[in-house]
């Protein structure tokens, strides 16, 4: 990766259970593509009294996704869906105009020590998209295109990449592949990717140019074309990415958008406690003081 612009570190963020590292978004790269947002939570194990519980919260312009290296989280949201996140698995929910949900440990589980690791993004929606009406996609990991080459196995999550297409319905043109090698190995990449591009390292680490870069960071690319790296054995990575807006995002709490007067309408909705309700779940989160 003979091109690398910036180097973003995990800074660690307090979110109530656990601490994760944020890695999206950074006072000098906000957004990578249409990414804006992106904690890598844990590793973390938990007792059998301590349990994942974010409750309900809003969510506007944007479509979360959800990946899982180890644990189990009940999402439930307003559009009714409760639905169980395992690991490989990709939970996509598209805000749009507007939805609420919850994520916490399922209930089998409460009682009994677990860990917890994976990934939760944010992908912004396109301006003409903004207000769309929200959904909710799952997809099992045997539907996500899987391939090897070069003794490099690849997954890819999202969007579209090295001649692949996962099923996961996004709406901007981007990628999210994830890529894991037992042996040392060589990789070239260039023409496959397109837009903005930016490697995350899960584990081991890779090799540039005499600069070895261990985990835990983000590597953002000049362009698309991240050229020729070294992954060492036993090293995950995701590369990811896309075309960038035009315009810029604004981010407040978990409202994402392109003007501050959609989300002073989202904020003033939240606090009038006029977001669609999540089926059985009453807590209230106020809006955070700033």
């Amino acid at each position: 990766m003979s091109n690398i612009q910036l180097i973003i570190e995990e800074r660690a963020r307090d979110i109530g259970n656990f601490t994760v590292g944020r890695l999206l978004p950074f006072h000098s790269k906000r957004m990578v593509g249409p990414f804006i947002f992106i904690d890598h939570m844990g590793p973390v194990a938990m007792n059998d009294s301590q349990n994942m519980d974010v409750p309900p919260h809003p969510h506007i312009g944007l479509s979360t996704l959800t990946y899982l290296f180890e644990g189990h989280i009940m999402h439930r949201d307003s559009l009714g869906t409760a639905i169980e996140i395992k690991p490989g698995q990709v939970n996509w929910m598209t805000a749009g105009r507007g939805i609420v949900h919850s994520e916490r440990t399922p209930e089998y589980l409460r009682h009994s020590e677990k860990h917890m690791h994976g990934l939760q993004i944010w992908v912004a929606l396109p301006k003409a998209l903004e207000s769309m009406e929200p959904s909710f996609y799952h997809a099992d990991e045997n539907q996500l295109p899987v391939w090897e080459s070069n003794g490099v196995h690849y997954k890819l999550i999202a969007g579209k990449a090295f001649g692949h297409e996962s099923p996961v319905p996004v709406y901007n043109p981007l990628f999210l592949v994830e890529l894991s090698c037992k042996q040392k190995t060589t990789i070239r990449v260039g023409h496959e990717l397109f837009g903005e591009a930016a490697m995350y390292i899960l584990r081991g680490s890779i090799e540039s140019e005499g600069n070895r870069y261990e985990p835990k960071r983000i590597l953002v690319s000049k362009d698309s074309q991240l050229c020729e790296f070294t992954m060492e054995a036993d090293t995950t990575i995701f590369i990811f990415g896309g075309e960038p807006f035009p315009e810029e995002r604004l981010i407040y709490w978990n409202f994402v958008a392109s003007s501050q007067d959609i989300i002073d309408r989202a904020k003033q909705k939240w606090a009038e406690q006029s977001f669609d309700k999540i089926p059985g779940e009453t807590e209230f989160v106020p809006l955070p003081v700033r």
